[in-house]
């Protein structure tokens, strides 16, 4: 398995001619502040998504509305739309339930899991796997949360579930520096095998574990950065 291909990002307007739905669209915004084609604090102009995109200004606000709700944008009086950005304080506290969450869910996840659960999962690895190897930068997040999503899924517990998947999203702008990076990314897909092997092997307290270090890169990445920016203690 190649690692250290170097990361295809696709331009920003070559993403926006096959957004043709609110909701493409709204994934294709994600993916822009993911991947650093719109920055913390970068302002969303309603007259230039419409443009970009083609949709009529309802619908390009309640696109701006969705992306507020999954914790992407913030929106002022006077100021309009603006791409989130984190404090540090912020970034350790989303990790900090993300690590309860998803190291609780590892301890509560029915053993052993049904061999037909275990295929599926695997399966979706292999998609993350060649897009490691590819360098693919949109199908390496996807399927990344589709990994994930399988995983906890295999917990039967709704709202643990959808606590985990929420606090997931919010951190998605955090991840782009692990995002770009071939080391990261081949660490997280060895993490991602190492989980199945876990689950096949029924080995509980490798799976907690694994779940818990798995989270820990992006945050440190993302605070890494944010010090060398504004300083020690500095706010963004």
């Amino acid at each position: 398995m190649a690692s250290g291909a170097a990361l295809r990002v696709k331009p920003a307007m070559a993403q926006a001619e096959v957004a043709s739905s609110p909701e493409a669209v709204v994934a294709t915004l994600e993916e822009d502040i993911v991947f650093g084609r719109l920055h913390p604090r970068e302002r969303l102009v309603e007259d230039e998504l419409i443009e970009r995109f083609g949709l009529k200004r309802h619908a390009v606000r309640d696109v701006l509305a969705t992306l507020e709700r999954m914790g992407l944008v913030e929106r002022h009086r006077n100021v309009g739309a603006l791409v989130h950005s984190f404090t540090p304080t912020e970034v350790t506290e989303l990790y900090d339930m993300r690590l309860l969450l998803e190291t609780e869910a590892a301890r509560k996840l029915p053993l052993p899991v049904p061999r037909a659960a275990l295929k599926t999962l695997t399966e979706i690895q292999d998609k993350h796997d060649d897009a490691v190897a590819a360098g693919d930068a949109a199908a390496v997040f996807r399927t990344n949360i589709a990994f994930h999503q399988a995983l906890f899924g295999l917990l039967g517990h709704g709202a643990l579930q959808q606590a985990i998947d929420e606090y997931a999203r919010q951190t998605h702008p955090i991840r782009f520096g692990t995002l770009a990076s071939p080391q990261y990314r081949e660490q997280s897909r060895r993490e991602h095998r190492a989980m199945i092997a876990a689950l096949r092997s029924q080995d509980r307290a490798s799976l907690v574990k694994l779940c818990g270090q798995h989270l820990l890169p992006s945050r440190d990445a993302y605070l890494a950065a944010h010090q060398m920016r504004f300083g020690h203690g500095a706010k963004p």
